[in-house]
């Protein structure tokens, strides 16, 4: 499948809207906004093929910061180009900065048995649509013993060993096993993923992210807001698999330096919890109310940017050599085994912590199931199902007919 074209401003307004929608019900955490992204973007608009889709997954994999975050940056930088991967960007992160924003202000009342049992509805859809995508994205890349026995020793790794590290190490031993197992299944490369981005642009892009990396520690001593940058920058260019593993090192840089207390900091972290998108969002409540100045709307802007800066210029830095690498003939047989891998990886968190962490009763087996029947066979659009999800968990909750979550 090769690149679309992009032609005045509809590509860039289709990814625009697109991504406003899923950064609107996108809830799950980041391997089920992988799963959203496969429903909405391959599945139904074949943006690309579920191989190369794939490929790109197992790159963020290996990289620093919001891996789902630089997955539809990525995507957006395909379609449309710079301005394209900006919209899709602030489109998908955009709602749950400004939803935390709320809370950061005063808006603290997220919960009760209301909220909690809408938030209950939708972790139970985020399992039908992560299922939806590990069930699609393994008939199409796991279709021999081979592949299928790669995804099934990555996701065991990732059960038995549940770090960020561990999907790393899961990427690559799926490529050391493609090179062995897969060199004679004649695999081919489909789909572009360079998009409109030159290895020159993506030279500056590494040296952009290498300098400041090395220089930002040096000049960050006396004004505050270049310390706030680099204190986020950091954590964005150092916490690998996104999400919750980048809580710890977020909370050293902002809780032990006495810049907010510890329950604003968990507070914080509870709505986020709640809110649609990426957790990285959670910056933008950090910077809004540390202390000292700059906080507010200028800290919150600052900390969003500084976070995810670090993966986007990596992103930018390494897709166009990602894409020539992926074309090698042996290099397709070890991406083939990464992308197997990555299959694994999305079983093993669809398991654990999505059902662990969602489904506690035998009626919440049966929504998952309902769910993910209505996703395959009833073709019933996530957004569509996320509604539903939403009322029914707050209308039982309310009614008192069920547990709340």
């Amino acid at each position: 499948m090769q690149e679309q074209p992009v032609l005045d401003g509809r590509p860039r307004g289709e990814i625009l809207w697109v991504f406003l929608k899923l950064g609107l019900t996108s809830f799950g955490g980041p391997v089920a906004h992988l799963g959203y992204f496969r429903n909405e973007l391959i599945a139904r608009r074949r943006w690309l093929s579920d191989s190369a889709y794939a490929d790109l997954v197992a790159l963020c994999q290996f990289l620093p910061g919001p891996s789902s975050s630089q997955v539809g940056f990525a995507l957006g930088l395909i379609r449309g180009g710079y301005l394209g991967a900006l919209a899709a960007w602030a489109a998908f992160t955009m709602p749950s900065v400004l939803l935390l924003l709320l809370f950061a202000y005063g808006a603290t009342e997220l919960g009760g048995p209301i909220g909690t049992g809408v938030v209950h509805g939708l972790k139970l859809v985020a399992c039908a649509v992560v299922a939806q995508a590990v069930w699609g994205m393994g008939r199409t890349l796991c279709p021999d013993l081979q592949r299928l026995g790669i995804a099934i020793l990555s996701a065991l790794l990732v059960t038995l060993l549940p770090t960020a590290i561990a999907q790393v190490g899961a990427v690559a031993l799926g490529l050391l096993c493609g090179m062995v197992l897969c060199r004679n299944l004649g695999i081919k490369t489909s789909g572009s993923l360079a998009g409109q981005v030159s290895k020159r642009s993506a030279r500056a892009a590494i040296l952009a992210f290498g300098a400041l990396f090395l220089l930002l520690p040096i000049l960050a001593t006396e004004f505050q807001g270049l310390v706030l940058f680099e204190t986020f920058y950091r954590a964005g260019a150092l916490v690998f698999g996104g999400g919750h593993v980048v809580l710890p090192l977020l909370e050293a840089n902002v809780v032990d330096t006495g810049w907010l207390s510890m329950d604003q900091f968990l507070a914080g972290y509870g709505a986020a919890q709640a809110v649609p998108g990426p957790l990285f969002s959670f910056a933008a409540y950090l910077g809004a109310v540390v202390s000292p100045e700059p906080n507010g709307l200028i800290g919150a802007a600052i900390a969003l940017v500084a976070i995810y800066l670090p993966g986007v210029l990596l992103v930018i830095g390494l897709l166009p050599y990602w894409d020539d690498i992926r074309r090698i003939p042996t290099a397709q047989a070890a991406v083939a085994g990464a992308n197997a891998a990555v299959v694994g990886i999305l079983a093993a968190a669809l398991y654990d912590p999505i059902w662990t962490s969602a489904v506690k009763t035998l009626p919440d087996i049966g929504f998952v199931v309902l769910a993910f029947g209505l996703l395959v066979w009833g073709r019933l659009a996530p957004w569509a199902l996320v509604l539903l999800a939403a009322l029914a968990g707050g209308g039982i909750a309310a009614l008192g007919l069920g547990r709340a979550g």
